[in-house]
């Protein structure tokens, strides 16, 4: 063994190889093989997107667990805690499984080098063969065709949404990145596109490699607006669906993605209708438009580009109606493009906490003021802080009554405001 605790092992690895980041699939893929688990008995649905693949995730997940099923499951980042990337029956992995994970895994790389997202990505895997499930559900954390996640041929792959993120590794156009993404699917088995806007490219793409293509508004689709919508798929309808838990009208794409996937693997993982409804109403995902209880109201979103950026806003307008102050701590990552969030929300804030977090990667908080100043940001609207501590402070300090305070930017900045706020 060569740790004895979780947090040792990650910061070895995060040191272990010469870059943060190297897309492709042969060195994990060599240190699969060694670990001799094979394919997976049980069903697996591979899931990729610009936004919404977290909330998709969560509802497949939620409702194989309301039906009974056992379901491992795979994500990241984390927000407070790593265990959090990988669920068993909705539960994180305790630090022991992770630990035996990676010494499995650090005996059988031998000489090869892996990332630290490769590591937490084979560990999965390897706790997932030896956990007897009946269903496997992994989010695709870059792109798709290289992601670590695509060592394994899913058997439903689902794309989203495609929208311009991550360009340096994806390209920079949506077909570009939609190729990228479509690189999940698999000859002969489910394609499930959610968008109905997707990128050409994206269908062509399934058709190309023999897929089959299931798209949003096409194959499949969902009617309806308030609680009781239906889907109607290839093959069949559900009604009188509720309203899934998670805020925004997106999310019924995203549930109707969701039911897509699960309906194509019908004849091997039947879900009843009662357990689709307790899904959709059950599941919940930290960081996206998530309101914590007090005064003042403290809304946590990882919103970090544009598309995502939209869709808060949408939601801020609704929750802010009544005409409250809005007060938002913005902190992000030096390749993001704070304009985009600029220009969804500063219609509604009343005043602006920048800053940055303690992640490697982050952007500056004075280079966060300079680009947002370019973009129209008046000085009298803007604080700069040291850190989210402070933000939040000063912005709680501010608000009265039920005012709201936003916390955005990324997914280190909401990690960084659970821990302050007492919930991490």
């Amino acid at each position: 063994m060569r740790f004895d605790t979780l947090d040792a092992w990650l910061d070895w690895q995060a040191a272990l190889h010469p870059r943060t980041m190297e897309l492709g699939l042969d060195r994990v893929r060599a240190v699969w093989r060694r670990l001799e688990h094979g394919s997976f008995a049980c069903p697996v649905i591979s899931v990729a997107g610009t936004n919404g693949k977290g909330s998709c995730v969560a509802m497949l997940e939620a409702t194989a667990l309301a039906a009974g099923y056992r379901c491992g499951t795979y994500g990241s980042p984390h927000l407070v805690h790593y265990n959090e990337r990988i669920r068993i029956d909705g539960e994180p992995v305790d630090d022991a499984a992770l630990i035996g994970a990676f010494d499995r895994i650090d005996q059988a790389r031998g000489e090869i080098s892996l990332t630290y997202f490769e590591f937490a990505t084979l560990a999965a895997l390897d706790l997932f063969a030896r956990a007897g499930l009946d269903l496997v559900v992994l989010e695709v954390g870059l792109g798709g065709r290289l992601d670590a996640v695509n060592l394994i041929d899913a058997d439903v792959a689902v794309v989203t949404s495609i929208g311009l993120d991550h360009t340096d590794w994806l390209g920079e156009s949506l077909d570009d990145i939609a190729r990228e993404k479509a690189g999940i699917f698999r000859p002969a088995r489910a394609a499930v596109i959610g968008q109905r806007d997707a990128p050409a490219a994206l269908r062509e793409a399934a058709l190309g490699c023999g897929a089959r293509p299931l798209q949003q508004g096409v194959e499949f689709d969902r009617h309806g607006a308030e609680a009781g919508w239906e889907w109607q798929g290839p093959d069949g309808r559900r009604h009188a669906l509720p309203l899934p838990a998670m805020r925004g009208d997106f999310q019924r794409d995203n549930a109707a993605a969701a039911i897509t996937a699960l309906d194509a693997l019908r004849e091997r993982l039947p879900i009843p209708r009662n357990a689709l409804r307790q899904g959709l109403g059950r599941a919940r995902l930290p960081g996206r438009f998530q309101v914590l209880p007090g005064t003042p109201s403290h809304i946590l979103d990882v919103a970090h580009n544009a598309q995502a950026a939209a869709a808060l806003a949408t939601n801020l307008r609704a929750f802010a109606s009544r005409g409250l102050a809005v007060r938002v701590v913005l902190a992000m990552l030096a390749d993001k493009e704070p304009e985009a969030l600029f220009a969804a929300l500063a219609d509604q804030v009343t005043h602006w906490y920048l800053t940055e977090t303690d992640d490697a990667r982050a952007m500056a908080r004075e280079t966060l003021h300079a680009r947002l100043g370019a973009a129209g940001l008046a000085a009298e609207f803007c604080t700069l802080c040291v850190d989210p501590a402070e933000a939040l402070a000063r912005a709680d300090a501010a608000s009265e009554g039920e005012d709201c305070v936003l916390v955005c930017g990324s997914f280190t900045t909401v990690g960084a405001a659970l821990r302050v706020l007492g919930h991490g």
